[in-house]
């Protein structure tokens, strides 16, 4: 269980989110127009396989952060307002891109963050279609958004994705949009959430009736285990979704996940890869579950009524974003290119373990952006 003995550090963070600017103009100046996605050896650049491709957009939500806490009318800002509009326009023509189920991750990171700080209504219409495009992965018998493996297929990641539907009936008030988007998130829930608040990660179903069929994984331990980056992503997904739809249940499944990763995650608040792993294999730690945990965790303090559990959710989220600044930044290895070490993409295919990964640095820099406000 995670132990409670931190309160907010600003100058840590502060620190931190400095090197973590250093670190992505280095990666830009050195390799422009270059989309990573994990390091190899603490390096960028390699050739490993990538699996699939759904990180462009981290790189440049970065970017839109370092630009909102630079702000206007200064060097630093402008250089990252440049960039941020230079690494996101290219990402416009996958709004069409019907092959990934990972939409969410491109544009609410990226376009999202443009329109929230400059409120131009042509990036709106970008992410429209992004969600209605999205969208066209809904399959009505079964009552979700199939994942990219195949027709029968549920991930639990696609619940940081389902926001981009969400946002997209809500700018345009298209109640079909808006249905899919929360039957959606209530099949996960009831197929992907266990009672304790643990997660699959895949579910399958019966194309031809929509029936749930079994619970299984392609990054986890095995079908019936927790991998701790399915629980981050259930419980950031759920509380993000319940920010758009206000639905009671989204919030409930929030917390429950919230719950379980409390209860079960060391008392440095930082997972193992998978918690039912065998006892060896559980000392290998995944930061960026920690990282997006992190930031799931302060906003659910934000929206949260009860000021206990808020001011638990809260501390929780600082606690473990203390450990990472402490324990696993890269700034005191002047030959490691990322922000963040100790990040996994995918165990049992063993890529990038012990790496530094995209995703991992958006989330962390998203949690100290919002630790600092």
């Amino acid at each position: 269980m995670i132990q409670f003995d931190a309160e907010n550090d600003p100058s840590l963070f502060e620190e931190t989110f400095q090197f973590a600017q250093r670190q992505v103009r280095a990666l830009i100046e050195r390799s422009p127009d270059f989309y990573p996605m994990y390091t190899q050896g603490g390096k960028w650049k390699h050739d490993s396989p990538v699996w699939t491709h759904w990180c462009d957009g981290f790189l440049p939500g970065m970017m839109w952060l370092f630009y909102k806490r630079s702000g206007n009318g200064n060097e630093a800002g402008q250089y990252w307002y440049e960039n941020a509009i230079r690494y996101t326009r290219p990402l416009e023509a996958r709004k069409l891109d019907q092959e990934a189920h990972d939409l969410g991750f491109l544009f609410l990171s990226a376009h999202h963050r443009w329109y929230l700080l400059k409120r131009d209504p042509s990036i709106i219409d970008i992410l429209v279609q992004a969600g209605r495009t999205m969208a066209t992965r809904f399959q009505e018998k079964g009552g979700y958004l199939r994942s990219f493996v195949a027709e029968d297929s549920l991930f639990i990641d696609s619940m940081m994705n389902v926001g981009l539907i969400f946002l997209a009936a809500r700018e345009t008030g298209d109640k079909k949009l808006r249905d899919a988007a929360i039957r959606h998130c209530l099949t996960t829930r009831r197929c992907l959430v266990r009672g304790d608040g643990s997660v699959a990660q895949e579910g399958i179903f019966d194309t031809e009736t929509g029936e749930f069929l079994r619970q299984t994984t392609h990054q986890g331990f095995r079908g019936d285990s927790c991998w701790s980056r399915g629980l981050a992503w259930a419980l950031y997904g759920f509380g993000a979704c319940y920010e758009f739809a206000r639905d009671p249940r989204f919030l409930e499944t929030a917390e429950l996940c919230a719950d379980y990763y409390i209860t079960h995650t060391p008392p440095n608040g930082v997972p193992p890869w998978d918690y039912n792993a065998p006892p060896e294999s559980r000392k290998i730690v995944d930061t960026s579950a920690a990282a997006i945990a992190a930031s799931g965790f302060l906003r659910l303090s934000r929206i949260l009524t009860d000021p206990v559990k808020g001011h638990l959710y809260w501390s929780t989220g600082i606690k473990i974003l203390r450990i990472l600044c402490s324990n696993y930044s890269a700034a005191q290895d002047p030959a490691w290119e990322g922000i963040l070490k100790g990040g996994v993409y995918h165990l049992p295919k063993n890529l990038g373990v012990n790496e530094s990964v995209m995703w991992g640095e958006y989330f962390f820099v998203e949690a100290l952006e919002h630790a600092l406000r």
